[in-house]
């Protein structure tokens, strides 16, 4: 399983400014969760299909395999509901949570990750006024986006090589066989990368503007 990243395809959805792109996943996300309607629910769920299917002309896995990766949370949280409250209500929040998952796939596959970056350091800029660095904040971002694929390959690999030599990968022996591995290769590669960050300055505070005619 590996998330959706940029997908290049010549299409409208593609060329839409990131900007642009993310008010209206963030406006979809106020509207499903704010107006309890099924109907529309799944009206705008089928809109995210379309949407990335036929308009962004998008491959039909790199929305499927958003669907697996999180089809058990879902499962889980339907299951939740059937206990605790009704199926209408569990069918209600799996379809929402299913449509952001989605629609989420779609602007990520249809956007390079500079120009989400681009945005996010633009709309943070204000922070800077607070002692925050706008530009460390996209690295965490874009480092966060690439990540995520990585590890899932990572993962891919150790239950290909457990398989090759006979070991189980499925069911909680394979979950627990796959997890450790996994997490000694997370913590090296934090490591390499924060050692490369540290060589090259990135926790380095900018000097004031000033500073230099102190004294």
């Amino acid at each position: 399983m590996t998330l959706a990243l940029y997908v290049p395809r010549a299409s409208v959805v593609h060329r839409t400014p990131a900007g642009w792109k993310l008010v209206a996943l963030a406006g979809l996300s106020v509207l499903v969760f704010a107006v309890p309607s099924l109907p529309l629910v799944c009206g705008a769920l089928a809109a995210v299909v379309l949407l990335g299917l036929v308009v962004a002309r998008l491959p039909v896995a790199a929305l499927s395999r958003q669907a697996r990766a999180v089809r058990w949370l879902l499962a889980a949280i339907l299951v939740l509901h059937l206990v605790l409250t009704d199926a209408a209500t569990g069918a209600l929040t799996v379809l929402r949570l299913l449509c952001l998952v989605l629609a989420a796939a779609v602007v990520t596959a249809t956007t390079r990750v500079s120009a989400m970056v681009a945005v996010i350091e633009r709309i943070c800029r204000p922070l800077q006024w607070v002692g925050l660095r706008p530009a460390r904040i996209g690295l965490v971002i874009a480092m966060a986006l690439r990540f995520i694929p990585l590890i899932s390959e990572r993962a891919d690999r150790i239950r290909e090589a457990q398989a090759a030599r006979g070991g189980s990968v499925r069911g909680l022996r394979g979950l627990t066989t796959t997890t450790v591995p996994l997490l000694i290769q997370v913590l090296q590669l934090a490591h390499t990368v924060s050692e490369a960050l540290d060589a090259r300055g990135a926790d380095d505070v900018p000097r004031r503007r000033g500073g230099a005619r102190a004294g």
